[in-house]
């Protein structure tokens, strides 16, 4: 184990709480074990291991320690590392990002994964393009997802296009973290353009979900 990984696993074992894990494992439906440790303590435990600078073959290499780890934990602080170091990454670490996602996969990773995906090909529109066109119509739900929300957060740098084409083209899906990620997207979107994601909701409000719709409209102002 990288010796970085094996700090942060041995700081969280330290502070394991398995009575508090009782109710984070049934808010996770029972897919995880736990040490226990809230989020705050957490971070602060693991901060002083994220800090320094690393390469992005070493990055990889701790994330993927820290996913080897049965504890959910673990896998949120190699979230934490990645999002903190994603400038040490690029197009071309992507790959492995996804294939990280996809290991253990549920929400609260592949979710923070995304990110990390969206900070690295932000400044690559045409490597986005590319990788994300091949996402989105990846057998794997959650290759899908990161394709339908790695755009989060971008405003005006949004390939508007690809936010409606990507929710165009998974809106026929019934799975619910499918729609619910079509709508985040949108309600994201719409704070720097509420205008146009009103229209696109109004113009294709018989493809898009009860669901979707709904979410993408949370913050939008009444028709």
């Amino acid at each position: 184990m990288h010796p970085v990984a094996h700090s942060i696993v041995t700081a969280l074992a330290s502070h394991a709480d398995p009575a508090r894990a009782v109710g984070m494992v049934a808010y996770m439906r029972g897919q995880f074990v736990f040490f226990g440790i809230p989020t705050p303590l957490r971070r602060e435990l693991t901060r002083p291991f994220l800090r320094n600078a690393q390469s992005a073959e070493a990055l990889l290499t701790i994330a993927a320690d820290l996913w080897a780890q049965p504890e959910r934990e673990c896998q949120y602080a190699g979230s934490d590392l990645l999002a903190r170091q994603w400038r040490a990454l690029g197009a071309a670490d992507v790959p492995a990002l996804i294939e990280l996602a996809r290991s253990k996969a549920w929400w609260d990773t592949v979710d923070a994964l995304a990110g990390v995906v969206g900070d690295v090909l932000r400044p690559l529109p045409a490597e986005a393009a590319r990788q994300m066109d091949a996402a989105v119509v990846h057998p794997d739900k959650w290759v899908r997802r990161i394709a339908m929300l790695h755009q989060l957060g971008w405003r005006g740098d949004t390939d508007v296009a690809r936010l409606f084409g990507y929710a165009l083209r998974l809106a026929s899906e019934t799975d619910f973290f499918i729609r619910k990620a079509i709508g985040w997207a949108l309600r994201d979107y719409a704070r720097h353009d509420p205008a146009a994601v009103g229209d696109f909701l109004a113009r294709h409000v018989t493809e898009l979900s009860p669901l979707t719709r709904r979410e993408a409209g949370k913050h939008l102002p009444p028709a």
